[in-house]
């Protein structure tokens, strides 16, 4: 397992006697599967199996299928009237103005569109569409082959910066009881500044209080799981988008407790880095499925 990008791209082609049938794919990232597909007339009868191979080996992303076949130059094709096909639409409209005089006689241009009344030596309707399925499947392995790769790539970038907020917390975990004794300290010597003395009673259970608001060992306790959660799903992989997004909400969250109770320089620089680092991963989780 491994995570998937959604941004991706990927085309096949095959030589064939009359011209060349070509399939392209290409995505962008989105909140849900959305396929579009572009599509020949002669396709047309494809579009529920496409949805159904895409649909069943992706699972977010914008994406993009499309199917040309161009007619090779100097290819003749011959067009041949189907005059029995021809003969029956003509009985047939005769008997619907036996029934009803006001009906119109079929023009020339509703004959000629109907399907199958123009023939051609041309490669059959069924060879194609059962070819450009056989093409389909490879590019959709060459495609879910890129978004691996990129994904592979996210997934890296993702514990790099994990790495850089370890690091982080492990500088700033040893000084968090000195920071809180030093501020204790200033804040005392307010107190005796302020009104000669820090002895009160009431003052010490104050300053007490204060020092547990301000401790911010749960937060650091709380980031560390984050962060270890984190590396689980990138290296368990699947579909692995939702679950970094909302990770990345609970890192930010305690970030921002984190900074909130900063009462120092040092602890708020490690709030604001550790905040620029949670957004970076959450820029590049956007693009992962």
């Amino acid at each position: 397992m491994m995570i998937y990008s959604m941004t991706g791209y990927a085309s096949s082609q095959r030589e064939l006697a009359q011209g060349v049938l070509a399939v392209e794919l290409r995505a962008v990232n989105h909140r849900f599967l959305d396929l579009s597909l572009r599509l020949p007339e002669e396709f047309r009868a494809l579009e529920g199996a496409i949805r159904e191979k895409l649909s069943g080996r992706l699972n977010r992303g914008k994406l993009e299928c499309r199917i040309n076949f161009n007619q090779r130059e100097g290819a003749n094709v011959q067009l041949r009237l189907n005059n029995a096909l021809v003969a029956e639409l003509l009985r047939l409209a005769d008997q619907v103005k036996e029934h009803q005089q006001e009906a119109g006689d079929l023009r020339m241009g509703e004959i000629l569109r109907w399907p199958g009344v123009i023939e051609s030596d041309a490669l059959p309707t069924e060879l194609l569409q059962s070819t450009a399925l056989e093409i389909l499947d490879v590019a959709l392995d060459d495609f879910l082959a890129s978004r691996a790769r990129e994904g592979e790539k996210l997934g890296a970038i993702l514990l790099a910066r994990a790495d850089e907020m370890e690091q982080i917390l492990a500088e700033i975990k040893p000084r968090l009881p000195q920071i809180i004794q030093e501020y204790e300290a200033r804040l005392t010597q307010r107190f005796v500044d302020a009104i000669g003395t820090a002895d009160d009673d009431r003052i010490r259970q104050e300053l007490v209080l204060f020092a547990q608001k301000i401790d911010v060992q749960e937060e650091v306790d709380r980031l560390a799981t984050h962060i270890a959660e984190l590396r689980r799903i990138v290296k368990t992989g699947g579909n692995a988008g939702k679950r970094l997004d909302f990770l990345m909400q609970e890192l930010n969250r305690e970030a921002n407790t984190f900074g909130s109770k900063s009462v120092s320089v040092d602890t708020t620089k490690v709030s604001m880095a550790l905040k620029v680092l949670i957004e970076q991963m959450r820029e590049q989780i956007q693009n992962i499925e």
